[in-house]
């Protein structure tokens, strides 16, 4: 039995500690937003947060992380209340068929987290393990962008008169 946080709950869970996270979150946890793609951390879609870094949960095996924070996609927001980098996705129609965007908005929101405001080639480097098809990669970062505006101005919001709103 091993513990895991994922999105700022604990689970217990009985896995083999080279079990693959990924499994984990969707046979066990129920949390589907991270897909299964390739299976060898080639394609990005099941990538998700782990104490503020993008990894590929279809090869980081439970054991590496115990006492870490996961964040998934139903982490950042819901279809009621969206993330910063949900609503842009969203506002800018960058998803065509959906199957590798969650794991792109999971590794723009690590980058977000670490550099409020990328360039294209960063935006572009840190997207490079994913595999998309769809070619709608201009709105992916035109999204991205829209997503580091969305998130300074709840930061300033937050903390303009010291309270979050």
């Amino acid at each position: 039995m091993m513990t895991l946080k994922v999105n700022g709950r604990e689970h217990q869970v009985d896995a083999e500690a080279d079990t693959p996270l990924l499994y984990v979150l969707r046979d066990d946890l129920k949390l589907n937003a991270a897909k299964f793609g390739c299976g060898l951390g080639q394609c990005g879609a099941c990538t998700v947060i782990a104490d503020g870094k993008a990894v590929l949960s279809c090869v980081t095996p439970m054991v590496l992380l115990e006492g870490k924070q996961v964040t998934t996609l139903e982490g950042l927001g819901s279809s009621a209340e969206p993330a910063p980098i949900q609503r842009a996705f969203i506002e800018e129609q960058a998803a065509q068929c959906g199957y590798c965007i969650a794991g792109m908005m999971m590794r723009a929101q690590a980058l977000l987290q670490k550099n409020s405001k990328p360039t294209d080639e960063q935006i572009r480097a840190e997207l490079e393990p994913h595999l998309c098809r769809c070619g709608t990669h201009m709105r992916i970062l035109r999204a991205i962008h829209r997503a580091a505006r969305l998130m300074d101005t709840a930061d300033a919001s937050s903390t303009s008169d010291g309270r979050s709103r």
